[in-house]
């Protein structure tokens, strides 16, 4: 039997949708009036409140970061994120003339709200929290280094080829383990044809 992808996909595409329903300000005060306990942005790391990072230790992390293109990776990952998120999203959706154009226009519109400063400011609490000054200051006289420059220049390629080759492996996986559990529940293979049948026929 052959496994719908649009099962995984679509059950990917429910999930990132009830994400940015659950952040859409018309949701945002019913979510708070039932969970007055949970952490608000302004609690959130890289925001003003909370602790203050020592003034030198954060121009050593600022400095490591500059080092190692902070910046850079941050548009690269949202251009990777962009990138395997896009066709998710066209499988998930039904076919039609409006998809292309709203997947555009959704991407235009979170490219537009995102703000890579701070994703930066975040790395920032994020060493702070993780390493020493003096680590800091290790790292920044790693990168400094012939070896680190090349692990730097090696690195976005190595983790982009991991990524690629992570959700293949995923994938395969995936289909393994539904394959398997089908075969030995076709009480539950039975159930999902009939609710396929069932979508089709919508």
């Amino acid at each position: 039997m052959k496994i719908n992808p649009r099962i995984h996909w679509f059950a990917f595409f429910c999930f990132v949708s009830a994400q940015l329903v659950a952040r859409n300000p018309q949701t945002a005060p019913a979510r708070q009036a039932h969970t007055p306990n949970r952490p608000t942005a302004s609690s959130a790391p890289g925001s003003d409140q909370g602790s203050k990072i020592d003034p030198a230790k954060e121009a050593a992390i600022r400095r490591l970061l500059d080092l190692t293109g902070g910046a850079a990776l941050a548009s690269q990952m949202m251009d990777g994120m962009q990138k395997n998120i896009k066709p998710l999203m066209s499988d998930a959706l039904p076919p039609g003339d409006y998809r292309d154009k709203l997947i555009d226009l959704f991407f235009e519109r979170f490219r537009s709200k995102a703000n890579l400063q701070q994703l930066v400011d975040l790395s920032v609490q994020l060493y702070d929290k993780y390493l020493s000054k003096d680590e800091v200051e290790g790292l920044i006289q790693f990168y400094s280094t012939p070896l680190g420059q090349k692990t730097l220049s090696v690195l976005p390629k190595m983790m982009g080829e991991m990524q690629t080759e992570s959700m293949k492996w995923g994938q395969d996986l995936g289909a393994q383990s539904m394959l398997e559990v089908l075969s030995e529940h076709p009480e539950l293979r039975q159930a999902m044809e009939d609710a396929q049948k069932g979508v089709k026929a919508h």
